[in-house]
């Protein structure tokens, strides 16, 4: 997998691409990164990369000649190339569009920033656009380093175990449930028996009902698209009424008294 990440701020990237499996990943030769700075496509003694908008407004927009030098420049009549524009108005980077990605061989990311980028850039050369979430970010660098990192942990031998992938949160469509390691009891809070058992197949059930029972209480909107089994929707069930149960139970707090139904005055 090759991305081509173009930038005004090259130097954001460094950190995070010489480190951990990010790094391990191109020293093996699975991934390798370009960071093109959008400012050395610009012309002029200035090489200016932005510009005031016209009609009026805050704020400067990044001019389209150096972007389309940039992407042209890099890909020398290369096709079927994705060259995405990290905005805020792309659709919802997910761990399906991950997979989605991790199918291409190459891929453009182009990084806005101040107040966008000029519309044609977006018409006429992105052929998409993704966004990592709705909040503001000061440019589209760390949203690409989001999508990078995602994307190679997906690459065939990039993670030490092969089935890592599939265990992580979102990528069966819940959340992971909970992990635990040595010792076995810390300060009095010890690890649930059924991991200490070596019974496999339960290990294996209790593990599936605690990402179940998590994403049911923190993110009950991804079961929706999740693939359950029948033992699932069954196990859903359970926690349905019991949830309901809890609900109606609606104990008075520590300091107030239970009503009284009758109250006697005496003279």
């Amino acid at each position: 997998m090759h991305f081509d990440i173009l930038t005004l701020f090259p130097e954001i990237f460094r950190g995070p691409l010489d480190e951990s499996i990010l790094k391990r990943a191109q020293e093996s030769g699975r991934l390798t990164v370009a960071l093109h700075n959008i400012r050395d496509y610009a012309s002029g003694k200035h090489r200016i990369t932005d510009d005031l908008p016209y009609g009026g407004g805050g704020g400067m927009v990044m001019k389209p000649e150096p972007i389309f030098a940039a992407v042209e420049a890099i890909l020398a009549g290369e096709t079927g190339v994705p060259i995405i524009l990290l905005s805020p108005q792309g659709r919802l980077f997910t761990q399906a569009v991950a997979v989605e990605l991790a199918r291409y061989r190459r891929i453009v990311l182009i990084c806005g920033r101040y107040e966008g980028v000029d519309e044609r850039v977006r018409e006429h050369l992105a052929t998409d656009e993704i966004s990592i979430g709705d909040y503001v970010l000061t440019g589209g660098e760390l949203a690409a380093l989001v999508i990078v990192d995602a994307v190679t942990r997906l690459l065939p031998g990039v993670l030490g175990d092969p089935g890592a992938t599939f265990d992580d949160s979102h990528a069966r469509g819940l959340l992971e449930g909970p992990h635990y390691t040595r010792p076995a009891v810390f300060r009095g809070w010890a690890v649930p028996e059924v991991l200490l058992s070596g019974n496999h197949a339960a290990i294996v059930r209790w593990r599936r009902e605690q990402a179940l029972r998590r994403t049911f209480e923190r993110r009950p909107d991804l079961l929706e698209r999740a693939e359950l089994t029948a033992q699932d929707r069954e196990f859903l069930a359970r926690l349905k009424r019991e949830k309901a149960d809890t609900d109606g139970y609606k104990p008075l707090g520590p300091h107030k008294e239970p009503p009284l139904e009758h109250v006697s005055k005496s003279s």
